[in-house]
């Protein structure tokens, strides 16, 4: 599968300063007005514009061979605002010789996105293919500082130029076992993965790093939890890792689970980015590309989203017709879904709320609904909440959904088209996902301020439990 690439994205790491990540970038778009937006688009208009108004990016991958198209490149400009390089970072393409570096295809992507206002995401660092001929000959502790080097080098050279970085990609093992997946950098111990992290971090310091695999779509999936079990050591033990990518090529064989949202909270809630870096979907169904999206817009921290391809003729699968635009440039059915979903998706918090304690058992296996969640009978001994109207308008909070580390709350507002509701949780808990609303954060986390977006007049959020299963508090509600 010489025609895709495969990587990961980081989170924070510890004191270190993170200048140009992601999400600081999107921040700055309600000030600036062109963070992640390409010059030629107005915000809603495009899928690069309406996710920055969001404080998120929808991104393609670009091979610098088909720059030259007049056509792709119209379509790369106007609609995007992140690029990842098909192949043109990957070992073999960035290293075709032991110690002699080649740049000239990447930085022919790199200079084409930057020039136009867009970000780039660094596909790969460290994979078990598209290895060198020299490299795939290497073993034990030659093939360890070689990969050492390589990522050290690459690294060094796109610093300040590339916003995440795929580290390692595909490491994990498919099937049943949740572990590693035989490799020569396998072989070379278990712990090649944070050292190749730990080597990204000092080469790049501002940059995130991100692990990436495929098949990791399915909450119950032991490949899931296996690589769920590293991301939260790494967080337990300070491994600088910022972001996990998901893959999400869905076909027949693969298809989109119900479960995936629960997927992308799960990570998202050991304090990392989540990213679906490599979308395709089989027959590009309007209604999965639709439920895709919105299970990402539905989890803050899942701060963009990457297509496979622009035009199916572009795509690694283009029998498979999986990407967003048919071969002659014009939209499908599902191009109108996804900007659609993207438009009516909640915003990026300006203020992230803190990390919670990473679950010290493994999260459950159902899912948030990917609409309002329904509503169950609120317990006998803790009634609605009621608080008296704020400024013509009243909001009843009500409980919802419980797993066995977290529980859904939803809100009714009535009195108002247009509000702000305040609402509270109890310390250690944490907010780690909300729907139908625009919410923000104060400095503690804690407090949560939720506007209407559109959407009606009933939001609802994702509370982790921490140990306490108080219920959250509504504040105040503000007709707007």
């Amino acid at each position: 599968m010489t025609e895709r690439c495969h990587g990961d994205t980081r989170s924070p790491a510890g004191p270190r300063a993170r200048t140009a990540i992601v999400l600081a970038a999107a921040a700055l778009l309600a000030a600036t007005g062109a963070a992640f937006l390409p010059s030629t688009a107005s915000a809603g208009t495009t899928l690069g514009a309406s996710a920055a108004e969001k404080g998120r990016y929808f991104g393609t991958a670009v091979a610098a061979s088909r720059l030259s198209d007049n056509a792709y490149t119209t379509i790369l400009n106007r609609e995007f605002n992140m690029v990842t390089a098909e192949n043109e970072m990957k070992m073999n393409a960035t290293e075709p010789q032991q110690g002699r570096f080649s740049y000239g295809a990447a930085e022919q992507i790199v200079n084409h996105a930057r020039s136009r206002g867009m970000s780039v995401r660094g596909h790969t660092l460290a994979w078990h293919s598209q290895q060198p001929g020299w490299m795939e000959s290497m073993s034990g502790s030659a093939l360890r500082q070689a990969m050492l080097n390589h990522v050290t080098q690459v690294a060094t050279h796109f610093r300040g130029q590339v916003v995440a970085w795929d580290v390692v990609n595909e490491a994990f093992a498919d099937g049943s076992s949740g572990g590693r997946r035989d490799s020569n950098l396998q072989r070379t111990g278990n712990d090649w993965i944070e050292a190749a992290f730990r080597a990204a971090d000092a080469a790049d310091p501002n940059a995130k790093l991100c692990y990436n695999d495929y098949n990791t779509d399915n909450w119950t999936h032991a490949k899931t939890q296996g690589v769920y079990n590293m991301v939260r050591d790494f967080k337990a033990r300070g491994v600088p890792i910022d972001c996990v990518g998901f893959q999400s090529h869905f076909n027949n064989n693969s298809p989109y689970v119900s479960n995936y949202r629960t997927t992308l909270s799960s990570f998202a809630a050991l304090g990392v980015d989540v990213q679906i870096t490599e979308l395709d979907i089989q027959g590009a169904p309007a209604n999965t590309y639709r439920s895709v999206v919105e299970d990402c817009m539905a989890v803050p921290r899942c701060n963009g989203i990457t297509v496979w391809g622009i035009r199916d003729s572009d795509s690694w699968l283009a029998s498979q017709t999986p990407l967003l635009f048919n071969s002659n440039g014009s939209k499908k059915p599902a191009y109108d879904a996804v900007l659609a979903a993207l438009n009516n998706g909640a915003a990026v918090p300006t203020t992230a709320p803190p990390t919670s304690v990473p679950p010290t058992s493994v999260p459950p296996t159902s899912t948030p609904p990917t609409s309002a969640p329904p509503t169950t009978a609120p317990p006998t001994t803790a009634p609605p909440t009621t608080p008296p109207p704020g400024g013509g308008c009243t909001a009843t909070l009500q409980d919802s959904t419980r797993w066995g580390d977290r529980f859904n709350s939803q809100v009714t507002v009535s009195g108002a088209s247009s509000w702000s509701v305040v609402v509270a949780v109890t310390p250690p808990q944490k907010v780690s996902a909300t729907w139908n609303g625009s919410p923000t954060w104060d400095s503690s986390g804690n407090v949560m301020t939720m506007r209407s977006n559109g959407s009606g007049n009933v939001f609802g959020f994702t509370t982790m439990a921490n140990g306490n299963w108080t219920r959250p508090q509504v504040l105040s509600c503000t007709a707007s």
